[in-house]
């Protein structure tokens, strides 16, 4: 009778370990983009064990995940272009918008994309844009308005550029009147050529010390993403931010539910409260982007929904463009020429 008992504890102990061990989501998301607060209170609240692990680009994201689609993480949070790619692939689960009485708080203009385009498959949480800034002390407003305007030859030796090709792209296609994700050979060959002839007046590629450069004042005038530019600018009045004439590109990163994902259920409480208003703002403001969620915007201080860099007006935004996913050939191609510029410089 003892040993039936024994074992029988036994039992009962291995399936509630079980249950805690399964009590779980999996979160794989931008370094620094969901505060530690929010992860506690979530645990707090919810009695649900997060574990999580960051990625500090889209392509190191992606590369894991085609690797080994079935490596356990339940949420991911690709940037808008790796959210279409990732769709037509299959990796991604279609949500059950019933679990997610959050959704409605989703500002209609990130929830209605051509990349998701009925939300189908993502959660905008938070974005930006990419312009220009200047220092007021040595340039005016006359100087920068458009990015044609960086090949003036006054500026030589001291642009910053976003170290990173779609970016770099994308001001040289502005320049030349196409679109941000224009697939055309020829056209990505032009921006080539235009790159080249923007080469002498760069001084540096950089897009993880940004704001510390910006700050320390290393240069005075080039390319930024507005949350780069909004920590710096706090301590550096006298930068000012430009949405150039041409257009500029606008970035949304998305939590999205893996076709795989383990712990489902788990990962629908997750997603719900991040949606939550309260969790939206505080989220947003910790990490100083923008906030996708519109009743999470209302309830900011006035002093940043009223921002013009962290939420310019709308008839600013539909001068921007979201990044969308070109396809593998037409990203080649852009590499292949980003490789040639940067051994040219």
């Amino acid at each position: 009778m003892k040993i039936l008992i024994a074992l029988l504890l036994v039992f009962f102990f291995s399936l509630t370990t079980a249950s805690a061990e399964e009590n779980i989501v999996n979160v794989y998301t931008w370094a620094e983009e969901i505060p530690a607060e929010t992860i506690a209170q979530f645990e707090k609240e919810t009695g649900i064990k997060v574990n999580y692990s960051t990625y500090d680009s889209n392509e190191i994201m992606y590369t894991k995940l085609r690797t080994n689609n079935d490596i356990g993480y339940d949420i991911i949070e690709p940037s808008n272009y790796y959210i279409e790619r990732m769709i037509h692939l299959g990796m991604l689960e279609k949500l059950d918008k019933s679990k997610l009485s959050n959704y409605k708080n989703i500002d209609p203009f990130f929830a209605n994309q051509p990349y998701d385009p009925h939300g189908d498959y993502s959660i905008p949480f938070v974005w930006g844009t990419t312009g220009l800034f200047y220092n007021q002390e040595l340039f005016s407003a006359h100087d920068v308005t458009s990015w044609t305007d960086l090949l003036n030859k006054k500026f030589i030796n001291q642009l910053l550029m976003q170290d990173d090709s779609r970016e770099v792209f994308t001001a040289a296609l502005l320049m030349l009147g196409y679109s941000v994700n224009d697939k055309n050979p020829e056209h990505i060959r032009q921006a080539y050529f235009k790159l080249k002839e923007l080469l002498p007046n760069v001084r540096l590629f950089n897009i993880d010390a940004v704001i510390s450069i910006l700050i320390d004042e290393d240069v005075f005038i080039g390319q930024t993403m507005s949350g780069d530019f909004y920590n710096a600018q706090s301590e550096n009045a006298k930068l000012h931010f430009v949405y150039p004439k041409e257009g500029f590109l606008i970035w949304i990163d998305n939590f999205a539910l893996l076709k795989t994902a383990p712990h489902k259920a788990n990962a629908y409480q997750f997603l719900n409260f991040m949606m939550r208003p309260d969790i939206a703002r505080d989220a947003s403001i910790a990490i100083s982007y923008s906030t996708a969620n519109a009743a999470a915007k209302n309830l900011m201080p006035p002093e940043l929904k009223s921002n013009p860099v962290l939420y310019p007006s709308p008839d600013i935004l539909k001068r921007g463009e979201v990044q969308r996913d070109i396809g593998e050939e037409a990203f080649a191609t852009i590499e292949k020429y980003w490789e040639q510029l940067k051994m040219s410089a």
